[in-house]
């Protein structure tokens, strides 16, 4: 596989720019705007902590900044940026407020999708509860001089950008684990139709490479791709250009990274991100941290999926950094650390203000180290290994983990096994809306299936069942009921039409009991059994391969060919 990789590598290097083009790609992935502290209005008192050791190469370090001055009993709250740290110095001051509203002026927005209607937002559980989904991407745009430098290309300084890093974060409802998982830049998708927000120009409905979603209007239109990819409903975008790395990276102190061999990812055609580094373990910062996550001449096979792994181990040893309480004191290093966060950020319309980011990062601060688990979408080669495409069963498998919000670690708590409950209510008199879930942006809604299972329960003697005309959209097919005292009739509905288990869900907000029958019921009266469906997988796929939280023995393998 190594050698094909390699083939696959040279094929997609034809297609699009080179890695040292496009290279960073997944360089700001994540201080994109994992959020910090928010704007508490009350100064911190005394001044700060120490900066960050230094010790590694020289060049800056990661990105996020680390823990706030105060660190009083329940304070330590996850830095995934120092923008309200910032604001946090100056809070107390008569400033504190103008200051806190230019940070917010100095956030790009953009509309949350641009795919049409896409995915309804899933109900909340039995205690109300619902998981969060965000996509992080990092751009390869050239729209400064200081892009220009750290990205090279500068024929491409007109150049629409690419989403080069596209990672999605998934926190479970109860904020007990987080689920993180790549996708590599090149792998061949269906864009859906998308508008400009800006311009209004319509981009039709496509298949090509998912870095090139972003040329299609905009992060936008990256999230509804994903989107119709995944069955996955996000919540919010947040996109960082690479120009603001290095700038945030300076203020943190260095991220311990590892290499199995001495490595340069340089060669005599330019190939490579300059990273140059001995075997063993290195504190990287400022460009050298951004060299690290550019990285795809050197590690492994030479594609994207290494580079993929590596930013996997430089997250996890970042958010072990900021929990052990990564400091900054300087108020001025704060501030101009507030400034490039801000200003190399765009975000959807739902997080377009310093204190959403820092509510945020409050619902992320809350999952431990040890329930973080990173993986790459399960994939292949195409045939003739130009590009790279989701790779059967395992790539779903994995995307309906992240939908039934199950940990991709396996480590779910395991629930006791109960007698299921009697019915409570005769089938001819359970009332059951029935409603048609198969709007599909890309492959269109399938008319009348609301209809057709609505007489296919009726049947079954439940002649109480209605439908509900309204057309929505939905990966699997569900039933929720509205308290435990429905469960059992609810288990016997779904018994009736063949429907696993997972797919009864009991939620807050329901009104009433309702089945949605979704894109995996396209057609039919029966549903379509798959293998597993019973059982249901608990946990990610080997080939989507696993990294914890909490390991830092991680290394990354070099490439022979990179070696010094």
């Amino acid at each position: 596989m190594r050698q094909s990789s390699v083939r696959g590598d040279r094929s997609r290097r034809r297609r699009q720019p080179d890695a040292q083009e496009l290279g960073w790609d997944d360089g700001l992935y994540e201080d994109k705007g994992l959020p910090p502290d928010a704007p508490g209005w009350t100064p911190p008192a005394g001044g700060g902590v120490s900066s960050g050791d230094g010790n590694g190469p020289a060049g800056g370090g990661g990105h996020r900044k680390g823990g706030p001055p105060r660190r009083g009993k329940g304070r330590k709250v996850l830095r995934w940026t120092a923008l309200t740290l910032s604001v946090l110095i100056v809070g107390g001051a008569g400033a504190g407020y103008w200051y806190y509203e230019h940070l917010n002026a100095n956030l790009r927005k953009a509309p949350r999708s641009l795919g049409g209607d896409g995915l309804k937002k899933p109900d909340p559980n039995a205690f109300g509860q619902s998981p969060l989904n965000i996509l992080l991407l990092g751009s390869d745009g050239r729209n400064s001089k200081a892009n220009i430098k750290l990205g090279g290309a500068r024929q491409d300084a007109d150049r629409k950008p690419l989403a080069d890093v596209q990672m999605l974060l998934h926190v479970s409802a109860d904020r007990s684990n987080m689920s993180v998982i790549s996708i590599p830049r090149d792998t061949r998708v269906t864009i859906p139709q998308c508008t400009d927000p800006k311009t209004h120009e319509v981009f039709r409905q496509t298949s090509a490479a998912i870095n090139q979603s972003l040329q299609h209007g905009g992060p936008g239109c990256t999230l509804a791709t994903w989107q119709e990819l995944t069955g996955v409903y996000i919540d919010h975008f947040m996109m960082v250009d690479f120009s603001g790395v290095v700038d945030m990276a300076d203020a943190i102190g260095g991220v311990p990274v590892c290499v199995d061999n001495n490595v340069y990812s340089h060669d005599s055609k330019g190939h490579g991100s300059g990273l140059r580094l001995t075997k063993g373990t290195h504190s990287v910062k400022g460009i050298q941290a951004l060299q690290w996550l550019r990285t795809r001449y050197g590690f492994e096979d030479n594609t994207d999926i290494g580079r993929a792994k590596a930013q996997h181990m430089y997250m996890n040893s970042m958010v072990r950094q900021l929990k052990k309480g990564t400091k900054l004191t300087d108020p001025g290093q704060l501030r101009d650390l507030a400034e490039a966060a801000t200003k190399s950020l765009t975000v959807d319309n739902g997080l377009d203000t310093v204190k959403k980011l820092y509510d945020l990062g409050g619902d992320l601060n809350r999952v431990p180290t040890k329930r973080i688990t990173m993986v790459t979408m399960p994939w292949q080669y195409s045939s003739d290994e130009s590009y790279v495409m989701p790779k059967p069963g395992d790539a779903e498998a994995t995307f309906a983990l992240l939908r039934n919000d199950t940990a991709l670690d396996g480590k779910d708590k395991k629930k006791k096994a109960t007698p299921d409950p009697e019915p409570s209510t005769p089938k001819g008199r359970l009332k059951v809306v029935v409603q048609n879930g198969t709007n599909s942006t890309v492959n269109g809604p399938v008319s009348g299936r609301a209809s057709v299972v609505q007489q296919r329960l009726s049947g079954l003697g439940y002649t109480a069942a209605g439908t509900d005309s309204a057309l929505t959209t939905q990966a699997d097919t569900t039933l929720t009921y509205r308290d435990k005292g429905q469960r059992g009739d609810a288990l016997a509905l779904a018994k009736a039409l063949g429907l696993p288990k997972g797919a009864v869900r009991e939620s807050s907000s329901a009104t009433g009991m309702r089945l949605v029958v979704g894109n995996d019921w396209r057609n039919g009266s029966a549903y379509p059994k798959k293998s597993g469906d019973e059982k249901g997988a608990d946990k990610a796929p080997d080939s989507a391969d696993a990294l914890n939280g909490e390991d830092s023995k991680a290394c990354m393998k070099v490439n022979p060919q990179y070696a010094f």
